[in-house]
């Protein structure tokens, strides 16, 4: 596909994250030969995110760039706008403003993904920090390298991991966590219940049902943190890991359509309420097929495969749709934690192994259908669960498939 061909001459993509980098991508590797025009809020070249919060706190990784800018720039033929963030749209000049210039496009792809969520009166204190970019996670890294007393503010997937690397190095770790139990929303509480046990198992604080009230320092230092419960923590760093917020502030003046969460309102082609211009990645709010829901996804699959979705559909002649069941893994203490699809007011079932073994597969249900699977160490199987959720099996089919014998 050229650029004449589909009308399109200019492409602007707006976050140089994963989704910004498939964009680029996928247009050249669809045929697209018209001008892209990246642009990033940060300085640095386009990285990888998991490992910010797995290997890049525990082993000397250079930093997962995922191209050079020789690549970019010679092989890919992308103009790079890094350290310069966008603030607006212009939909009737057809412009994107930066904070130095304004970049016309006929069509663009937003993925300017999520900000951690902050705490009023913590956030932006000294030896206080979030883990969302690299700079962040060489902070944390800092901090582990130098012995630091952690508390870790949110039990979700990303503060358990940096609680895993800094028990592998035999540190002291409180986890604060609001819920009554670790990732309750995100997997229910059987499953968070069930998970939340590996804490513990690990030598780690984990305070459930509580918040942080205040931090008390001596001088510059944080030396313990109040709770709710009235108890004290002793520590010297802490992070705040308590959810993210859609980066779409800046499009709020732009007249695109935006979800209650912030989320760009797109439909099932990713297309936003502004012609020509898609969404991608943690902003993306959509209608999923597959599940029958409206909303976004937050992990690095959907970004991957939304991104260059999304540049396809506007650069090219023919739209897709995008439905995918999400698909989300993560690491703690030496376990693989995977989870695909969505939970249901149903509990969930135990369908191989034992959770007090911490190897199983639970699968859960809405009406006569598997609609989610979470697994813990079987890392070869959940990918079968993907599928016929994708697939839409009933519910016997996915109970008879493990009742099966293996061959």
């Amino acid at each position: 596909m050229s650029a004449g061909a589909s009308g399109i001459d200019r492409l602007v993509v707006v976050g140089a994250s994963l989704a910004g980098m498939r964009a680029v991508e996928a247009a050249r590797a669809d045929g697209f030969d018209g001008e892209i025009v990246l642009i990033g809020d940060e300085e640095h070249l386009p990285y990888d995110r998991p490992p910010l919060s797995k290997q890049l706190l525990d082993e000397a990784l250079d930093v997962p760039w995922f191209h050079t800018e020789t690549h970019y720039r010679d092989d890919l033929g992308v103009e790079l706008q890094l350290g310069a963030p966008a603030v607006g749209i212009d939909p009737e000049r057809q412009e994107i403003i930066t904070v130095d210039r304004a970049v016309p496009y006929d069509a663009a792809v937003i993925a300017t993904g999520a900000r951690p969520r902050a705490l009023p009166g913590i956030s932006g204190l000294a030896d206080v920090t979030t883990l969302r970019t690299v700079d962040d996670a060489r902070r944390v890294r800092g901090a582990l390298d130098e012995g630091r007393r952690l508390l870790i503010i949110g039990g979700g997937f990303i503060g358990a991991e940096v609680a895993s690397a800094a028990r592998r190095r035999s540190l002291p770790v409180t986890v604060i966590e609001a819920s009554p139990y670790p990732l309750e929303r995100a997997l229910g509480r059987e499953m968070g219940k069930a998970l939340s046990a590996m804490h513990a198992r690990s030598g780690v604080d984990l305070r459930i049902g509580t918040s942080v009230v205040e931090l008390e320092r001596h001088g510059d230092e944080i030396v313990a943190a109040m709770l709710s419960d009235r108890s004290t923590v002793a520590c010297d760093f802490v992070l705040v890991s308590v959810g993210a917020i859609p980066n779409t502030a800046w499009l709020r003046e732009s007249g695109v359509a935006l979800a209650p969460d912030g989320g760009v309102v797109c439909d099932r082609f990713l297309e936003s309420s502004l012609p020509g211009v898609y969404a991608a990645g943690d902003i993306a709010y959509f209608p999923n097929s597959v599940t029958g829901r409206h909303g976004r996804i937050e992990h690095w699959t959907s970004a991957n495969e939304q991104g260059a979705l999304a540049a396809r559909n506007a650069v090219g002649h023919e739209k897709r749709e995008y439905s995918t069941v999400p698909y989300v893994w993560s690491d703690w203490y030496g376990n693989r934690i995977q989870f695909v699809g969505r939970i249901s007011d149903q509990a969930p079932v135990v369908v191989s192994g034992a959770i007090d073994e911490s190897r199983f597969i639970a699968l859960y249900r809405d009406d006569d259908r598997v609609v989610g699977a979470v697994s813990v160490n079987e890392p070869g199987r959940i990918m079968k669960e993907r599928r016929r959720i994708a697939q839409g099996a009933s519910w016997s089919e996915a109970l008879a498939a493990h009742a099966a014998p293996a061959h």
